[in-house]
């Protein structure tokens, strides 16, 4: 199955890698096989006889290296942002947040587009959105007390529930769903950018002010965050099927934390405007 997914569409990438030479003849005219998946390879020893020696291949990814890599993204980003929340001063909470989201969204671009997984860029993404969202959700907590574990509350529900009605079949990544939701995230990150660029000019949009039309934003991104996870089960499943390598686990588990981010964002983020200034 071909992915949009701009998260892990590396997999199909990791696919053409893995089956690579098949069409090029084996050196005896049998039908061809990629250099690393030769079924007999010989290995001429002293005795001047050959040997066949069976080739070692890495290991395919599981789901539950899946389920180990994301737990893991999710404790260090948990970690660095309890250590944000302790360690940094108020008066800095504005330059950990800048900071954070603008080096968080080069690596994330980073590890998005590039050719192979990286755990260590990986890794590093977790440890930076980790202060980000510690500097974010401490600033929100200090106007509305108990935002925080409402919105962490909520976020985990959303998932649950979508992880359960993707595994009953009631949601599924059809080509035609697949297509739609990658031009509406599209869609919706161009605009919260170009609000962005606006909004250091004082332009206000009215998008993130707490507004009737805030509220409506928020409650569709939300909604479309939700429904990313649907690609990432999808991508994960196929990934498994395909018998991709084990270190693309880490690029599913990256997708799945990219979305759960978001989700929480705009979760707190719809939250402090119905709180409003209660």
């Amino acid at each position: 199955m071909k992915t949009t997914n701009p998260v892990l569409s590396r997999f199909g990438h990791a696919e053409r890698e893995r089956t690579a030479g098949y069409a090029q003849p084996g050196p005896y005219g049998q039908p061809g096989y990629p250099q690393q998946y030769q079924p007999y390879p010989q290995q001429q020893y002293a005795t001047g006889y050959d040997t066949p020696v069976t080739p070692a291949t890495a290991a395919p990814m599981t789901l539950d290296d899946v389920v180990v890599k994301t737990v893991t993204m999710l404790a260090i980003l948990g970690g660095a942002a309890a250590a944000t929340w302790v360690l940094v001063p108020d008066q800095l909470l504005g330059a950990a947040w800048l900071g954070g989201a603008v080096v968080g969204l080069v690596l994330g671009l980073i590890i998005s587009f590039s050719r192979m997984a990286n755990p260590a860029l990986v890794v590093a993404y977790s440890v930076i959105e980790g202060v980000f969202v510690g500097a974010v959700s401490k600033t929100f907590e200090s106007f509305y007390d108990g935002i925080v574990l409402q919105a962490v509350v909520g976020t985990f529900g959303v998932f649950f529930v979508m992880t359960m009605l993707y595994k009953a079949r009631v949601i599924r990544a059809t080509p035609k769903f697949t297509k739609i939701m990658i031009a509406i995230m599209g869609g919706l990150f161009a605009t919260m950018m170009i609000n962005l660029v606006l909004s250091l000019f004082g332009v206000n949009t009215h998008l993130r002010d707490g507004s009737g039309l805030a509220i409506v934003f928020s409650l569709v991104c939300i909604v479309v965050a939700s429904l990313s996870f649907v690609l990432n089960f999808a991508n994960i499943e196929e990934g498994v099927r395909m018998g991709l390598p084990q270190r693309y686990a880490w690029t599913a588990a990256f997708g799945i934390v990219v979305g759960l981010v978001w989700l929480y964002l705009e979760v707190l983020r719809l939250l402090s405007y119905l709180q409003g200034d209660d």
